[in-house]
């Protein structure tokens, strides 16, 4: 169990085992290795089960903690227990789930369809009354801009024909 898995899941999966069996959040490693870019912004983490059923992912798009330890540990919590879509993840799951890891780049303006790349960046769709939407990047079903984006909008409540600003990020995924 967890050999050869990136330290990062891990910490995702003690941080969550811990804290259902102990009610307890534990400390990061002092040797977790260092972010994939002294700029992150933020952390994604999406827990599945074996075969391969989202049962959540939440993340953060500035950081809340000041290192990248503590934010892969509160939002692994977060993913697990308080994605509003799912029942939180119960102890009795914990041997059949499997962790990914995402560290968010920073977000840069796109001015046309040919920037985005749904393999490569993930976007964050937004509108002037503050909704906003993220879909993580390189997702298996999303192999479209056009499928990206509609995803994105759904999330954030923007409907068809609604005008809307994109921003692309890169994420490394750890898993």
């Amino acid at each position: 169990m967890g050999k050869g898995h990136h330290p990062y899941v891990q910490l995702a999966r003690e941080a969550l085992e811990h804290f259902l069996r102990d009610r307890e959040v534990i400390q990061p490693p002092p040797d977790l290795p260092p972010p994939p870019t002294e700029k992150w912004q933020g952390v994604f983490v999406s827990v599945h089960t074996s075969d391969g059923q989202l049962r959540g992912c939440i993340g953060t798009l500035r950081p809340v903690h000041p290192d990248i330890g503590r934010e892969i540990i509160a939002v692994a919590l977060d993913a697990a227990l308080k994605d509003p879509r799912f029942s939180p993840v119960d102890v009795s799951e914990l041997h059949d789930l499997e962790y990914t890891v995402y560290v968010l780049h920073p977000p840069e303006r796109v001015q046309s369809m040919e920037e985005l790349d749904p393999r490569v960046y993930g976007v964050i769709v937004y509108t002037e009354d503050g909704r906003r939407g993220l879909l993580l990047p390189d997702l298996p079903e999303v192999n479209t801009v056009e499928k990206q984006l509609q995803i994105a909008c759904m999330k954030a409540g923007i409907a068809p024909g609604e005008s809307f600003s994109v921003e692309r990020f890169r994420a490394d995924k750890f898993e």
